[in-house]
């Protein structure tokens, strides 16, 4: 039900063209820089489009691809260029942005979903009979599950700097059979030792697809606009937290079919599903829209240069300098880098506890059947959906990203006393959805957040893979703070999530009083904000409170 909504027009057209961006800059002029006090661009205001004016739009955009086609134009030739130079009407603009987003979001949506689904079945696995066959005692569950994070945090730096040079298409797609070809492999394990090494292997292989995707889609739009993007992203991929659950009950029932159990069909089901998911990406996926690569049936080098001046004038970064191991390395020395990073850190450790102990605390602390669990993971996650695109739709609407954060902080905050001690199993339930929501929401405001406060390519790639690094050692910690040893309350897990949440705070905090000063001395002129010795910025940037 949830995924056909998400596919539904109306959802996808997510762009507001007027209302999500700020006005463009203008280099040399006294007038790029906002006056003072004002750090965050007001939204302009534009009329509605009729579904008639659409199709004679999309047709008008067909037009002009097939001509620049066979102009051969230069993508990025000239990134200084205004967008409005280019002459399209507002409805051409949208029709571009949903063809953009159908393509773009969509695609790398679908791919994480797998992606999600087959890093997170071991809960499901487990409780399918995994355990007993694998003989799975002490903490060989929880070790199995933090493996796969060891290659998964170590291989991600290279790959922001491998999907510039070899393309997202090749790189995604590749990586994503190849990690299919694994979960199939798993499915005929025989022992937790084998298990343990494909999970390493799982990771080496999915290590590149979350950082590439993340810095893919932070190319393509302009900062306003980028936040309902993540969040329909990760949305997309929460489906798969929230229906894994019900399709591996479903696989499980084909226990006993060539001799095999069901926890092992799981496995090899999905493999499948995922292999040829990344097949089909191949084609789907886009590239860089300053990319000289063509991508399969997509936009003409027209509206890739139109895509690229209006990020340029949003942020200034669209140009991409030579690779400098110096310059890439030297975005770590900004400390925001790491706190957004220890953000991200915080709020994985919540969402993949979650993801590996949900079905386990269901079944073994409130007692629900196998069956019940599996299919009671759905509900929180189907509500967390809804949180998600609110939180995306805010940030956007009204410029801000740390207020939105906070407020799914507290979410959590009053959902993890209540999981973890009320006294009837219903309401610790109910207790769920809201620590569900609130830390699945700040997964795609947190990206939003860090997406909008850096400026320049290989900042911009250094922090999208230290970012998600951070995240997968998230993954570690979610791994083991429910420990076997602390059942059936699991007390020290839900202490530690506490913590993590409060942490959130603090470092929210933190930004946004460096933000404000920063802001405050660029409104004064003493100061250009993410310069950071690029000689071709644009002036005019603010942070994002």
């Amino acid at each position: 039900m949830l995924s056909s909504f998400l596919l539904r027009p109306h959802l996808l057209t997510l762009h507001q063209t007027s209302t999500d961006h700020p006005p463009p800059f203008q280099p040399n002029s006294s007038s790029s820089r906002r006056p003072e006090g004002h750090r965050n661009p007001p939204p302009h205001d534009q009329g509605r489009m009729n579904s008639s004016s659409e199709k004679v739009a999309a047709g008008e955009v067909n037009n002009i691809e097939n001509a620049d086609s066979k102009a051969g134009s230069k993508v990025g030739s000239d990134v200084h260029r205004s967008p409005a130079d280019f002459g399209f009407t507002p409805e051409q603009e949208k029709a571009i942005l949903r063809r953009v987003d159908r393509r773009l979001v969509l695609t790398v949506g679908a791919m994480y979903c797998i992606s999600l689904m087959d890093r997170t079945n071991l809960g499901a696995a487990n409780i399918a009979g995994m355990g007993v066959d694998l003989v799975l005692i002490g903490n060989r569950y929880s070790l199995i599950s933090l493996l796969f994070f060891v290659t998964y945090i170590i291989f991600q730096p290279p790959s922001t700097i491998l999907v510039r040079k070899i393309g997202p298409r090749l790189h995604l797609a590749a990586i994503t059979v190849l990690w299919g070809a694994v979960m199939i492999g798993m499915g005929f394990v025989v022992n937790w030792e084998q298990m343990a090494g494909m999970r390493l292997l799982l990771g080496v292989l999915e290590a590149g697809f979350f950082p590439s995707a993340v810095y893919l889609l932070s190319t393509w739009y302009t900062r306003y606009e980028v936040g309902k993007r993540n969040a329909v992203f990760y949305l997309i991929g929460s489906c798969a937290s929230a229906f894994a659950g019900i399709l591996a009950y479903g696989i499980m029932q084909m226990k006993g079919l060539a001799d095999m159990n069901g926890w092992r069909w799981i496995f090899v089901i999905e493999g499948i599903i995922t292999c040829v998911l990344g097949l089909v990406g191949y084609w789907l996926l886009v590239d860089f829209p300053d990319s000289k690569r063509e991508s399969w049936s997509f936009l003409g080098p027209t509206e890739k240069e139109w895509i690229c001046a209006r990020v340029n004038a949003d942020r200034g970064d669209v140009k991409v300098q030579e690779f400098s191991i110096k310059k890439y390395l030297g975005a770590g020395l900004d400390w925001k880098i790491w706190a957004y990073a220890m953000i991200f850190f915080n709020t994985t450790t919540v969402t993949y506890a979650l993801a590996y102990f949900l079905p386990i605390i269901l079944n073994l602390e409130l007692g629900f059947s196998v069956g019940e669990a599996q299919c009671l993971v759905a509900p929180p996650y189907a509500f967390a959906a809804i949180v998600i695109y609110l939180s995306g739709w805010i940030g956007d609407k009204y410029h801000v990203r740390g207020p939105v954060i906070v407020g799914n902080i507290i979410l959590c905050m009053i959902g993890l006393p209540i999981m973890g001690f009320a006294k009837s199993s219903a309401v610790r339930y109910f207790g769920v959805f809201f620590v569900t929501a609130g830390a699945n929401a700040n997964v795609s405001t947190a990206l939003s957040y860090q997406a909008n406060n850096i400026r320049g390519q290989w900042k911009r790639a250094f922090c999208s893979a230290t970012f998600v690094m951070f995240g997968g050692i998230g993954g570690i910690a979610g791994s083991l703070v429910f420990r076997g040893e602390d059942a059936p309350h699991y007390r020290p897990g839900l202490y530690a999530c506490i913590a993590t949440s409060g942490l959130t705070l603090i470092l929210v905090g933190l930004l946004s009083l460096s933000f404000y000063r920063s802001n405050s001395a660029a409104d004064r002129g003493e100061k250009e904000l993410e310069a950071d010795g690029d000689e071709d910025y644009e002036p005019g940037f603010r942070y994002t409170y």
